[in-house]
């Protein structure tokens, strides 16, 4: 303990293996034992302690030294005892509760996200001028190309001719069938059925659907006469009857999850199950427009489930068809494929194969049927289409039917709503084509 002003050194030595060398100046007016910045108070020592613990090889914070600190602060405060070191008690660690934890942040975040998305597609879509039908294409070229390139996965041109191959399958009194094979690359084709209805004179020139079907479906579904499914009901054979000429194309999207194995293997390139289905569709309209009994000008798309889901997306792409038609799908798409909430979300069944890259950001289904107008287009919806609830059908669709009216477009698009489940109608619709196509 050392009291008074001016400089005084102090030497220690001797206190075991390590000597210790203590400097202390002091100057004049140097206050000590109170604490920083407060008023010294009458009989408060003015002095410095010096407390060497453990011969000089011990820890900070002694227990004199912090005595001493405590007392200065308040003399009426004494130290407690030392007591054990503290140990760490954390709780019980749950490797349940934090996947838990992580799976509802995740899902949290795209709830967010999925609200946002209007915004985003609003943004994106900020340049489309829907004052006309030609400024709203002019305007829509880059962003069909984007649509392509960066939802559905452009492929490179096909490497192969077509080479066509056909041979007849089917005989009936108002048409013949012909299955139809044309190849793009090496391993890859298109095949479909084509229906043509007989007694059509020498160079006249028919309008043409095509009729798409859904997940799992096979092209003799929709245009096997002998084959009447609970889905389709023949729809491509009863438009044959009408005098129109049908193709019935078969895409890939069967044998379960063989086809979302080459989406996974797809995926990584930039590429998806419609990379393919848009390339074969392409190389089918070529194809159709040089048979000498098709207006190539007068090609439409009719798909019913998956088919619809073509319908919403091939149009958007190619403009070579004249008008699309999309059955049991059109949907307030970013809702079905993102919803936690709502027991129609693609969250709570098997098909993964669902979601697309950046979709709820640029294109929900009203975006898509933008990009087929001012091209004719048509929703076709079940009451009881288990698909989604009709207010989802209806709010999407007015985002279509607003964009159709401000171009003074509304007779080119239509919703109908029928009692029924997940099925063609073919009442609606087959007067939607007869008034586009023939002009009846």
């Amino acid at each position: 303990e050392f009291l008074g002003s001016g400089r005084q050194n102090v030497h220690l030595r001797g206190l075991g293996p390590l000597s210790t060398h203590v400097d202390i100046a002091l100057s004049p007016g140097d206050e000590f034992g109170y604490p920083l910045g407060a008023t010294p108070k009458a009989g408060w020592r003015h002095a410095p302690i010096l407390t060497i613990s453990a011969d000089g090889l011990g820890l900070p914070g002694a227990e004199a030294t912090l005595s001493a600190f405590l007392t200065a602060l308040n003399p009426n405060h004494a130290l407690a005892p030392s007591g054990a070191a503290p140990k760490a008690m954390p709780a019980p660690f749950s490797i349940e509760a934090r996947r838990k934890r992580q799976f509802q942040q995740i899902a949290d975040d795209t709830q967010v996200l999925m609200h946002d998305s209007p915004l985003r597609r609003k943004e994106f879509w900020s340049h489309a001028d829907f004052t006309s039908p030609d400024s709203l294409t002019r305007t829509t070229v880059g962003l069909r190309d984007a649509f392509w390139d960066e939802i559905l996965g452009r492929l490179p041109t096909p490497t192969l001719p077509a080479n066509p191959k056909s041979r007849q399958v089917y005989d009936t009194p108002k048409f013949t069938g012909y299955e139809v094979k044309l190849d793009l690359y090496p391993g890859v084709f298109a095949y479909g059925i084509l229906l043509v209805p007989k007694g059509i004179p020498a160079g006249e020139r028919r309008p043409v659907v095509v009729c798409q079907h859904g997940l799992e479906g096979r092209a003799q579904d929709v245009a096997d006469p002998a084959v009447d499914s609970a889905y389709y009901h023949r729809f491509a054979c009863r438009l044959a009857e009408k005098g129109y000429i049908t193709f019935a194309p078969q895409n890939p999207y069967i044998d379960e999850d063989r086809f979302r194995t080459a989406l996974r293997k797809a995926q990584p390139l930039k590429l998806t199950l419609f990379s393919f289905i848009v390339r074969q569709h392409e190389a089918i309209l070529k194809w159709l427009g040089t048979q000498p009994n098709v207006d190539a000008a007068r090609i439409a798309f009719y798909g019913l489930s998956y088919g619809g889901k073509t319908a919403m997306r091939v149009p958007a792409a190619l403009p070579g068809y004249c008008l699309s038609i999309c059955s049991g799908d059109y949907n307030e798409w970013v809702w079905k494929c993102s919803s936690t909430a709502s027991p129609y979300s693609y969250l709570f069944t098997g098909e993964y194969d669902m979601p697309e890259w950046n979709l709820a950001n640029t294109f929900n289904y009203a975006e898509m049927s933008w990009l087929i107008c001012p091209r004719p287009f048509m929703v076709e919806r079940g009451h009881g289409d288990g698909v989604a609830p009709d207010d989802w059908v209806a709010y999407e669709y007015a985002h279509t039917r607003r964009a159709y009216d401000l171009m003074g477009l509304a007779d080119r698009t239509e919703l109908e709503f029928f009692n029924g489940p997940h099925t063609i109608h073919g009442v609606g619709t087959f007067q939607f084509l007869d008034r586009h196509l023939k002009g009846k």
